[in-house]
Formats: structure tokens, sequence, C-alpha cells
């Protein structure tokens, strides 16, 4: 009932899968000046982390965002068709040639592949050496455990063993603790089934400012104005991050 009460009014009843929801999360996102912030911050950070050269960079998942405002020529992509991407893609049939791509990046996709080891393997085969995936995902904290499982309309699940989400729609087949899951409690397996990817940094980050903007499900919390005020309370607990943080940014290299 107490998520019911808090939907944003635009979501509230509407089939997650359908891609229409998809694109109107875009124009939440667009309209909700503490969340578009948010991505802002996000899509920075990706961009710092790719190389320079030539190669073009996938985005798996584009129908949500507007990642091509900060990276020229973006190859966007989603499963489904949306108005502002450039190629309908199956993050785990990816038809692009060998060592083709400077780069893969996403937001809030990982969690949701089904099968995330195929995700890899074309990843591995389309990526170049020196080249990267970036990635903005959920992350496991005991305070994200408490949120996640109250406040999020996903599945959340970090004592399953398996890396294979249940057969479902695009979105609603998902577990937020999978990026946690691969590369932090089964970082050992996940380095030795892919030797080609050195995990080059791991950021866990963000404890309360995605909260606060509701993201693109929920009603805001905390006004626009707001956000620098709460990016410095959350630096000063920077800390605390392993025990806080809602996301992290990772980042894993293409070795040659």
């Amino acid at each position: 009932m107490l998520k019911t009460w808090l939907a944003h009014p635009l979501t509230r009843g509407l089939d997650i899968d359908d891609p229409q929801t998809t694109h109107l999360r875009l124009q939440i996102i667009q309209k909700k000046g503490f969340l578009r912030q948010i991505y802002y911050e996000w899509y920075q950070a990706i961009v710092d982390a790719l190389p320079l050269g030539d190669g073009a960079v996938l985005e798996i998942g584009a129908g949500g965002g507007f990642m091509s405002e900060f990276i020229p020529g973006l190859i966007t992509s989603e499963l489904f068709y949306c108005p502002n991407v450039r190629a309908v893609i199956d993050g785990l049939r990816l038809p692009f040639g060998s060592q083709s791509l400077r780069g893969v990046v996403m937001t809030n996709v990982l969690h949701h592949l089904p099968q995330p080891r195929l995700f890899f393997g074309e990843a591995t085969r389309c990526v170049q050496p020196g080249g990267v995936m970036a990635m903005i995902e959920p992350w496991v904290s005991s305070w994200s455990r408490f949120v996640y499982t109250r406040l999020h309309h996903e599945p959340f699940d970090p004592e399953t063993l398996s890396w294979e989400l249940p057969t479902s729609g695009p979105l609603s087949g998902a577990n937020d603790a999978l990026p946690w899951i691969i590369f932090g409690r089964d970082r050992l397996k996940f380095e030795r089934e892919f030797p080609q990817w050195q995990i080059e940094s791991i950021k866990p980050m963000m404890p309360f400012r995605y909260l606060l903007s509701g993201g693109v499900a929920l009603r805001a919390f905390a006004p626009g104005w707001s956000f620098g005020l709460w990016r410095q309370i959350e630096n000063a607990l920077g800390p605390l991050s392993k025990h806080l943080a809602m996301f992290a940014q990772i980042v894993l290299r293409r070795l040659d």
C-alpha cells in the first residue's frame, strides 16, 4: 500500500514491460529536476571512464535515457522499439564485428539481463583491447537491503546462487542484487570465467539522492534546489559507502 501511495502518478498501474512505459520514464527524468541532475552525474562518470581512440560506443538499454547528449555518435539501443534509440538490439546477441567497439555502457541494465554470461561473452568478442564496459548499477549494502526490499518495485535477492534470471518480461525480469553478486560476492568466479576483463574500479555511491528523487517510479521527496546540499552530505559520508551505498559505478577494461 505504501508503494502504491508513493507511486508517480504517470506510471501508476502501467505495464512495466510496455515500451511506452520506457519512453514515459524518459519524460519523467527530464521533468524531475533532482533526478535529471543524478543522470547528468552518472553520464559524466561514464564518459570519464571511456578510452580515447577509434571505435564506436554502444549503449545497452537506452530507451529511458539521454546519454547520447554526452557521447557523440553513441549507438543507442533497446530490446524493443523506442523513438529515441538508433537500433533494436538484444544484449545477448550483439550484431557487431569482433573488436569493433571502443566501449559498452549502460545505466540500470545489467540486473535485467536474463543470461549475463552470454552478454559478457558477446562483449568480450566485440570490445577491442583497451576498451571498457562502464555501468551504473544497484549495489548491496546494509542500507540498500532495507530500501530495495521495501520501496523498490523490482526483485532483490542477494542470496541466490545463480546469475541467471527467471524467464519474464524485458523489465519485470530483474534482480537488483545481481551486479553485486557478480562483481562483489562472486568476483573471483567472474575473473576466472572472463580473464579477458580486468575489474578496474567499483565505486559504491549515492545512499540517499536517488531515493530522494523518487527515481522513475515514485514521487520526488526533495526539490531540485537541494541537490547540491545532499551531494555534500553524501560526500561527507564517503567513508561509510560500503554500508550505505545504493548504487555503484563499475568499470571493466578489456585486456589484450
